[in-house]
C-alpha cells in the first residue's frame, strides 16, 4: 500500500479510541491529521461500514468508535483501507517474448501474497488499544 490510507485510519481511529464518549466531527480529526475533511470523511465511511465506528449527522453529529478498542486489531483496519499490496502493483504490460517478462508477473504475484500475509500475521498480533496507549 503505497500511500496514506493506513495512516490516516489509524490516526482516525487512535483520536476515538482515545475519547470512547465524545462525538469527534470530521473537522476536528482532520485538524488532528492536516488534512482535508472530505478524506476523513471517506475513511469514517469506510470504517463505519466494518463496524468499528459509528457516526451521527446534525449538530450534535460525529463519530465515536464502535466497539472496544481490544477488540480491533490493527489488522482489521488495515484490511478495511487496504486497496493494494504492500509491495506495490504488478508491471503493466512486460514484454510477453522475453523470459523473464512473460513470467514475471505470476511469480509476482506469489511474492506479494506471501508478504501481505506476513504483514497481516503481524498487525493482528497487535490491538488499536495497545497502539492507543502509547500516546497520552
Amino acid at each position: 500500500m503505497n500511500n496514506t490510507r493506513f495512516a490516516t485510519a489509524i490516526h482516525i481511529m487512535t483520536l476515538l479510541a482515545k475519547s470512547p464518549e465524545e462525538w469527534l466531527t470530521s473537522d476536528w480529526i482532520a485538524g488532528s491529521i492536516n488534512i482535508n475533511p472530505v478524506i476523513v470523511r471517506k475513511e469514517l465511511g469506510i470504517l463505519r461500514e466494518s463496524g468499528m465506528v459509528v457516526s451521527r449527522q446534525g449538530k450534535e453529529g460525529g463519530s465515536q468508535i464502535g466497539m472496544n478498542p481490544e477488540k480491533i486489531k490493527i489488522s482489521d483496519i488495515y484490511i478495511a483501507v487496504k486497496n493494494s499490496e504492500v509491495l506495490g502493483k504488478k508491471n503493466q504490460n512486460p514484454n510477453p517474448i522475453c523470459n523473464i517478462g512473460r513470467d514475471i508477473n505470476e511469480n509476482l504475484k506469489s511474492l506479494f501474497a506471501e508478504t501481505d500475509q506476513l504483514v497481516l500475521n503481524f498487525l493482528s498480533k497487535k490491538n488499536l488499544k495497545e497502539f492507543a496507549d502509547q500516546f497520552e
